[in-house]
């Protein structure tokens, strides 16, 4: 569960006062990061972590916040909760694949608007195009988190694992290719423990003992 501190903020972005250039016009010595490979600073790598992430979001969630928020699979937002990228109305561009994931995850007009404007959506709008899953008061927040987290740790991890990144990394690809890494990921899962322990289960009328294995 990646969640913020108390009730005021998941993650409101970066200090803008840390990213004020030291010489105007300084642009030199960034512009030759462009051509220097990802770091692991970056959020692109979070898309290789396979375990189900849940976002826990009460209060705003800005900037960097947002780009956070994209990568997780399952968000529940307090009623206050606040989203956008204010970036573009200090001259700042997104980056960490905040324009990439948003414009993936939300309809194209609105995900211009957010990115372009640098205009927020409440938490109504956001439930509303698909950005989080649920919206519940403040107090409800960490508890259904905790429920989610609870139903995802029932299931068989290794199958959960594999399923997301099917879906992940076949987003990217032509249909005939993300079919077959959908047909190696699932052959690899019935090779496993937990695959047999599923059936199992079922014909004995119990509750299943997935392992991990």
């Amino acid at each position: 569960i990646v969640t913020g501190a108390g009730g005021k903020a998941f993650s409101a972005g970066a200090d803008l006062k840390k990213t004020v250039p030291r010489r105007p016009g300084g642009a030199g010595v960034e512009i030759a990061r462009v051509f220097q490979p990802r770091g692991a600073s970056s959020l692109d790598d979070g898309i290789h972590v396979w375990k189900p992430i849940i976002a826990a979001v009460d209060g705003y969630c800005l900037g960097a916040g947002l780009t956070l928020l994209s990568v997780t699979d399952f968000r529940i937002a307090s009623e206050k909760s606040v989203f956008g990228l204010p970036e573009v109305r200090r001259g700042i561009f997104p980056t960490l694949g905040a324009t990439q994931r948003l414009y993936r995850q939300l309809p194209h007009a609105i995900a211009m608007e957010v990115i372009l404007y640098g205009d927020n959506l409440d938490a109504r709008q956001a439930v509303q195009y698909g950005l989080v899953n649920r919206v519940v008061p403040s107090a409800e927040v960490m508890p259904m988190a905790r429920e989610a987290a609870a139903r995802f740790t029932s299931g068989a991890p290794l199958t959960q694992r594999a399923i997301k990144e099917s879906v992940v990394r076949g987003h990217g690809l032509p249909l005939e290719d993300a079919i077959r890494l959908e047909s190696m990921l699932a052959f690899a899962t019935r090779q496993t423990a937990d695959f047999a322990e599923g059936p199992k289960a079922f014909a004995e009328k119990r509750e299943p003992r997935y392992q991990g294995r």
